[in-house]
């Protein structure tokens, strides 16, 4: 009984160490030497060499996975290639890390419009006008940008419309 005290602080003791233990390092924590993989990255994608800019990239990640960066960076290696999709999946790894990063936000917004996803490029906004308190000429563009993508898409509908329209046969009338 006059042990109570002792084991409870003890053990309360133990259970703060070992959370903190499992939590590890803060996410602004980033191995320099992960950094430094980004930027050897970032110095192969300014001269062309996308591919070897994602291997950077990639090698980054493996040595340190909370580098937000090192997915933006690959995420903008992988659009210049076309691949949106993916683009679109390491946006979201960046965003896990930060979910307010505004960088991460909008890009990932101008993924979704250009794979026609604008549904997700307007909630991407509209997180990204509660981020950015300010005026923020990101949200003006990507604004701008799924107005753009929505007239097209209804263009092209009506075109579709309209030609199917037009490539109608009238069905004879019986008599």
């Amino acid at each position: 009984m006059r042990f109570s005290p002792a084991a409870i602080a003890l053990s309360l003791t133990f259970a703060i160490m070992s959370s903190a233990s499992i939590s590890g390092r803060a996410d602004d924590d980033v191995d320099a030497r992960s950094i430094a993989l980004v930027k050897t990255g970032d110095e192969e994608a300014s001269a062309g060499r996308v591919d070897s800019a994602i291997g950077w990239y990639e090698t980054a990640l493996a040595v340190d996975p909370s580098n937000r960066a090192a997915y933006v960076a690959m995420a903008r290696a992988v659009k210049s290639q076309g691949l949106n999709g993916k683009a679109i999946g390491l946006y979201k790894e960046a965003l896990e890390i930060d979910p307010n990063d505004q960088i991460a936000l909008a890009e990932q917004a101008d993924a979704f419009i250009a794979k026609g996803a604008l549904e997700q490029a307007r909630k991407n906004m509209a997180r990204l006008t509660n981020v950015c308190r300010a005026d923020c000429a990101s949200v003006a563009r990507l604004s701008f940008a799924i107005d753009a993508a929505s007239r097209k898409e209804q263009a092209q509908a009506s075109a579709v419309d309209l030609k199917a329209t037009l490539g109608a046969t009238p069905e004879p009338k019986a008599n």
